[in-house]
């Protein structure tokens, strides 16, 4: 039996143990942070599975890996160990009177991405009442965005560790390594994110990867009750509001291009709160649990990249950027595709043909 080691224990890290484990790989998992993931990207995070919604923003390559994940986390929450929070609810945009003429822009670059379509239904007010009830009366109309989802980040970490330990995983949680020190294995994956900066960015391109910056609030909100994602059109800081369960919410995301995990700032702060009030007055007794700051690991082009050094048998995933949720299983098969190709003998294939993902192949490290 191959023996595999895979260098970072995030999302993407979990997922592709689990699918090499399900393939009948040994494999070791090394995280310097718990099992609990305080230390990942994915730990500050909505969990929003949402393509429909970032195919305004977010490249083709990315909306199609999102489409792509959507079945695939069905399948993967109903086997995980332990239950977690997933809901497919659509997600509902909504504007203040002022900010209507950006209704209009979402709407014409959501129709320019996904090739003249507009696949959103508009709810007139009446239909906001019905389906969120708690904001009657607040807005005239809104765009519902069928099929979208959302999970609950923090548990999916823990149940993915638990599950992992459970299939017999060597999970070495607080064991910081790197590729140097894993020796005698017949392969490695590295999936640590920004945590991998160093080995992306060599001399000749020594800004390749980057972190940006996202904060995030969550709130404790008992008077509030929401049925599914609700994001708020503005013109200087578009938000979403994510319920999870037992009225707790997770508001984000501001987009910064800084490398700083300092706390976030009492104007990020305001912003976001701010913004969340004006969606509900009830939010302004919100309990406050956190405001969290993470640093998502970006590439120059916006898409997730998977690479192999032939010399090392050595497999890197990056790039996620914002869309860890949205695209972790369909990039996590492609690499766990790619292994069993590789380290069960075959030859490198030039892409993977069930999400499109080309593999780029380095002759060194």
């Amino acid at each position: 039996m191959k023996h595999i080691a895979v260098l970072g224990g995030g999302l993407c890290g979990r997922l592709t143990t689990w699918g090499l484990a399900r393939q009948g790989f040994e494999v070791s998992l090394f995280d310097k942070g718990t099992r609990k993931g305080e230390q990942a990207a994915a730990y500050v995070a909505a969990a929003m599975l949402a393509p429909l919604a970032e195919s305004v923003e977010a490249t083709p390559l990315v909306v199609s890996l999102g489409r792509q994940s959507m079945d695939s986390w069905r399948d993967i929450t109903s086997r995980l160990k332990t239950p977690v929070f997933h809901q497919e609810n659509g997600s509902l945009i909504v504007w203040h009177g002022q900010d209507k003429p950006l209704s209009r822009d979402f709407q014409q670059h959501l129709s320019r991405a996904n090739q003249g379509e507009n696949p959103t239904v508009h709810w007139s007010a009446a239909d906001i009442a019905a389906h969120e009830p708690q904001l009657a009366g607040r807005f005239s109309g809104g765009l519902y965005l069928p099929g979208e989802g959302q999970l609950d980040n923090r548990q999916v970490l823990v149940s993915l560790a638990d599950t992992l330990e459970d299939s017999g995983v060597h999970c070495h949680w607080q064991q910081a390594h790197e590729i140097a020190d894993l020796q005698g294995f017949d392969g490695i994956i590295d999936c640590r994110g920004y945590g991998a900066k160093a080995r992306w960015n060599r001399p000749s391109e020594p800004s390749r990867l980057r972190g940006v910056r996202g904060e995030v609030a969550r709130v404790y909100a008992p008077e509030v009750s929401l049925n599914r994602p609700v994001r708020l059109l503005h013109p200087r800081y578009p938000l979403y509001i994510a319920p999870k369960e037992n009225h707790l919410f997770v508001i984000g995301a501001t987009q910064l291009e800084s490398e700083s995990d300092s706390p976030a700032s009492v104007r990020s702060g305001l912003e976001l709160l701010s913004a969340l009030y004006a969606v509900h007055p009830a939010f302004g007794e919100a309990e406050i649990r956190e405001i969290a700051v993470g640093l998502r690991p970006t590439l120059p082009h916006h898409n997730p990249e998977i690479r192999y050094h032939e010399a090392s048998h050595l497999i890197e995933v990056n790039g996620l950027f914002r869309h860890g949720f949205m695209i972790s299983p369909a990039v996590a098969g492609a690499a766990v595709r790619l292994a069993v190709h590789l380290f069960g003998g075959g030859e490198m294939p030039e892409s993977d043909a069930e999400t499109g993902l080309d593999y780029l192949r380095l002759a060194s490290i």
